[in-house]
């Protein structure tokens, strides 16, 4: 795909995962939902490889690109404590013999768990900036790359979620690597958080094969994903975007019964562990599509599985939910 000019640098991406990740079939998982055996196949961008996987690393291959040609020794980025952009941004910089510095909101809690576990053992430096919202988010960041430019550093800050044109273009080349695999694709379901996932897929494959379930990360995930899609060249007006408003519930670190359901699902099923903030919504969304018709038996739907896996174990009400489950009868 040609980019229109001005739309993103012009690097070639840093190898970082194991391509392409393997596309499986869940019969079972079909089964459940009125699906023929053949036409649900599970996407397994958790099994990119590197610090413990996840889409955010086919994004940090082309950032990660920019940031070296600019000849970043520390990468700086922002995220939620369970970010699994940041996670991912501390398992690459280790590969690639980079500092990693993550900027959070709010304070550090009693004990590490989940992500915050793996960002420490991969050596990152965790900046607890006491702030809310992304406008202080952004600018206690841009503080920290001030300090460390001052102490000698050369910081490169990789955008909030990994997402920005640039990053795009990773899942631009995804959304290839899946037509070879699946070539009668129907229909790909993917969450949709900071919206360069989405708008990589939309811009190959198109607005109409994609179903993005909002998670509630950003206020307007379609606006978001049609900017980036803009960039990359597509037309793909927002309002022509397929998305799933109905996963988000209380908000995002909130755990619905939807969710519930499907990590249930998808784990006694198919033996495949989602998250309960990314991909146990994009599970909800097909569940919810597959319900009212909108996925249908004879077409071949595919969930991405994005990763994020970490994140469970970070999770406290899914942690308490846990308690609560009964053994499959």
């Amino acid at each position: 795909m040609s980019l229109p000019p001005g739309s993103a640098r012009d690097v070639s991406p840093v190898r970082l995962g194991t391509w392409p990740t393997p596309v499986e079939p869940a019969p079972r998982l079909a089964a459940a939902l009125g699906l023929g055996a053949d036409d649900l196949l599970v996407k397994r961008d958790d099994l990119t490889g590197l610090g413990a996987g996840g889409n955010k690393l086919r994004k940090l291959e082309w950032t990660v690109a920019e940031a070296l040609a600019d000849g970043a020794d520390t990468l700086v980025t922002t995220g939620a404590p369970q970010s699994n952009h940041a996670r991912l941004t501390a398992a690459v910089a280790a590969r690639l013999g980079l500092r990693a510095v993550l900027v959070f909101p709010g304070a550090p809690g009693a004990s590490r768990t989940g992500n915050l576990v793996l960002d420490a053992v991969l050596g990152a430096e965790i900046v607890f900036t006491g702030v809310t919202g992304r406008p202080a988010l952004n600018q206690a960041a841009a503080q920290v790359v001030e300090r460390l430019r001052a102490a000698g550093a050369r910081p490169a800050l990789l955008p909030f979620g990994g997402s920005s044109v640039l990053a795009a273009r990773g899942y631009v080349a995804a959304a290839e690597e899946l037509l070879a695999q699946v070539p009668d694709l129907h229909t790909v379901v993917v969450a949709l958080g900071s919206g360069a996932t989405m708008a990589g897929l939309v811009a190959r494959l198109g607005s109409e094969r994609v179903l993005g379930v909002h998670v509630g990360a950003v206020e307007d995930p379609r606006a978001v994903v049609a900017s980036f899609a803009a960039g990359l060249g597509a037309s793909a007006p927002a309002e022509g975007l397929r998305v799933d408003d109905e996963q988000v519930g209380p908000g995002y670190g909130s755990l619905t019964e939807p969710v519930r359901e499907a990590l249930s699902l998808a784990a006694r099923r198919e033996g495949i562990i989602l998250d309960p903030t990314y991909t146990g919504r994009a599970m909800a969304g097909l569940i919810a599509a597959a319900r009212r018709g909108e996925i249908r038996p004879g077409r071949r739907t595919v969930l991405l599985h994005t990763g994020g896996v970490p994140g469970l174990y970070g999770h406290a009400a899914a942690l308490t939910w846990a308690d609560s489950i009964p053994p499959a009868g």
